[in-house]
């Protein structure tokens, strides 16, 4: 499956609500991405980050997942001091940071309204998510960033949510792939507390013990 079989078109119609908030964008930002963010990284990728959507400032108005917020700057950082990127991190999509063994998307690819979508708008999205998991042959570690991002990659793997509780640092083996399950590395849990980088980075360490340096 190609690449852009797993992205959706720039002017993706599924979602009204996320569509009408994106020609307000349009509108308002016309030198913005503003379209469904593509993932990023190694198409051979033994690790999936999923995140929940694009920010407003951040990947809709670069165009690459995690980058121009501060949530970027926490999980890019990590990715490199764990291997799985190398380069400069500089909150632009030319600077030429490569990612190493890991591909980055997220669960729903257009920004919502107050970084909130609907429940319907993550079902829609999720065909998405589950195609592009489908192209990832070598695939063994999924990190979840956040329950939303958790309970949206049980449904890509058909497992149920029942079985797999969302819990910072929890893992859970679904065949062949295992998922950690993290905190959203929002500048929100960092400002609050809730995720400190001695745990962000303590997820990445133990994904890095399941898949040796190749």
């Amino acid at each position: 499956m190609s690449a852009a079989a797993v992205t959706p078109s720039p002017d993706c119609p599924l979602c009204p609500r996320l569509a009408s908030f994106r020609d307000t964008q349009r509108a308002d930002h016309a030198d913005w991405f503003n379209a469904p963010v593509p993932s990023f990284g190694d198409r051979e990728a033994r690790l999936l980050i999923v995140g929940l959507a694009p920010g407003l400032r951040g990947a809709n108005r670069t165009g690459r997942p995690f980058t121009g917020d501060y949530a970027g700057d926490l999980l890019y950082t990590t990715l490199l001091r764990f291997g799985f990127a190398r380069g400069v991190y500089r909150a632009d999509p030319q600077d030429g940071l490569a990612l190493v063994d890991c591909l980055i998307t997220n669960a729903v690819r257009c920004v919502p309204p107050e970084n909130k979508p609907l429940p319907a708008e993550i079902k829609t999205c999720n065909t998405f998510l589950r195609d592009q998991i489908g192209t990832l042959p070598r695939l063994a570690a999924i990190v979840a960033l956040g329950r939303i991002a958790h309970d949206a990659t049980l449904t890509s793997l058909g497992a149920k949510k029942s079985h797999h509780a969302f819990g910072h640092g929890a893992q859970h083996k679904i065949g062949a792939v295992t998922l950690f399950d993290s905190y959203h590395c929002s500048r929100y849990n960092t400002n609050t507390g809730v995720l400190t980088t001695e745990m962000f980075e303590s997820v990445f360490a133990q994904v890095r013990a399941s898949l040796p340096s190749p």
